[in-house]
């Protein structure tokens, strides 16, 4: 089914954003379900090269084009801000980085400026849907727009589309292995690898950001682990909130005793409901051997649901890319074109 064009706001024009430009452009055959997606960009920004904005359309294989070549784009003639409360668009896609100092900021603001004018925002940041789900949720209900953010957990893994799926069912705690990098750099510690040369190995494959506390650190588990609180379990909490402790002070001789004892070290996160209350961890767990959790290895991710109707379940994901984050944000805008209906999350319920 063809739908009309989508005009879309871009805000970050990095990794992802190219390749889900290619992925519309020059790499476009390769994908037969794309048939249905028409993305038209009126703005692109970038967090400090510029940006482009054209309300007649801006192709984004050219955008792509010019930005490989020159590293950047003109100064813009507005601010993101401003384009998302003035410009003709159907969709917000905010593909920034996740800032933890200022509580998802500015990625909140741009989504809540796109909802408050009944339009839709898609994003593979996690700040919005981490610092506040309940309040843009609510927002995008009343105006009668879509809040989205399929990759902002999984790499693109269809965890929040179980929410049709489990209708009925009420999930009352999940874990998993939510951070692919400290994932990865475990499994280096447990090779006799140190910490330097192991997330110096993740920062060459390109999955590793030049500044990986985020990572380390456990604040990317911890907004992980938030957004999934508040969707499948009705909490309303952030990061901040999260019980968190990261893997930093791990060494080869803890992954080592670790395995020794027939046990893996993980970065496991875990959020339940007690006494009507939500609460949630990101901590570094010995896990036996046998358990799911324990075979998840390298750039691997897991996320286990426990339902009062069903027995816990899993979404397993191996080795995701570039291409799989830049599938969901796709998914979320074949939603918006295609008018899916969507639950939106137990927080609703």
């Amino acid at each position: 089914m063809k739908t009309k064009p989508l005009r879309a706001v871009i805000i970050g024009f990095g990794n992802v954003a190219q390749k889900l430009a290619a992925m519309l452009t020059e790499e476009r055959g390769k994908y037969p379900g794309l048939m249905d997606l028409d993305l038209e960009a009126v703005a692109v920004f970038t967090r400090g090269h510029g940006g482009l904005v054209d309300p007649k359309g801006i192709g984004l294989g050219k955008a792509l084009k010019q930005f490989r070549e020159d590293g950047a784009f003109p100064a813009a003639p507005i601010s993101a801000l401003q384009a998302l409360k003035t410009l003709d668009y159907d969709v917000l896609v905010e593909l920034s980085t996740l800032d933890i100092e200022r509580r998802g900021e500015p990625a909140v603001a741009h989504v809540r400026a796109a909802l408050e004018r009944g339009l839709s925002a898609v994003t593979a940041n996690k700040g919005p849907a981490a610092f506040a789900f309940r309040e843009l949720r609510c927002l995008a209900r009343e105006k009668g727009g879509r809040f989205l953010f399929e990759s902002a957990v999984m790499d693109g893994a269809p965890v929040f589309g179980l929410e049709r799926a489990l209708a009925g069912c009420r999930v009352s705690g999940l874990s998993g292995i939510l951070n692919t990098t400290t994932n990865f750099v475990i499994s280096r510690l447990e090779a006799g690898e140190s910490m330097e040369s192991a997330v110096r190995a993740a920062q060459r494959l390109g999955f590793a950001e030049a500044d990986p506390s985020l990572d380390l650190d456990g604040w990317d588990a911890a907004a992980k682990t938030a957004i999934l609180a508040n969707f499948f379990l009705g909490a309303d909490i952030d990061p901040l909130r999260v019980e968190r402790q990261g893997i930093g002070g791990l060494a080869p001789a803890d992954a080592a005793r670790a395995v020794k004892g027939g046990k893996r070290l993980k970065l496991v996160c875990r959020a339940w409901m007690e006494n009507g209350v939500a609460r949630a961890t990101v901590r570094p767990e010995e896990v036996p051997a046998g358990q799911y959790l324990a075979a998840v290895s390298g750039k691997g991710a897991a996320l286990r649901l426990e339902t009062d109707m069903m027995a816990p379940f899993w979404v397993v994901q191996e080795n995701p890319g570039l291409a799989d984050t830049a599938a969901g944000v796709l998914q979320d805008l074949l939603t918006v074109a295609l008018k899916v209906p969507v639950e939106g999350g137990a927080a609703s319920r």
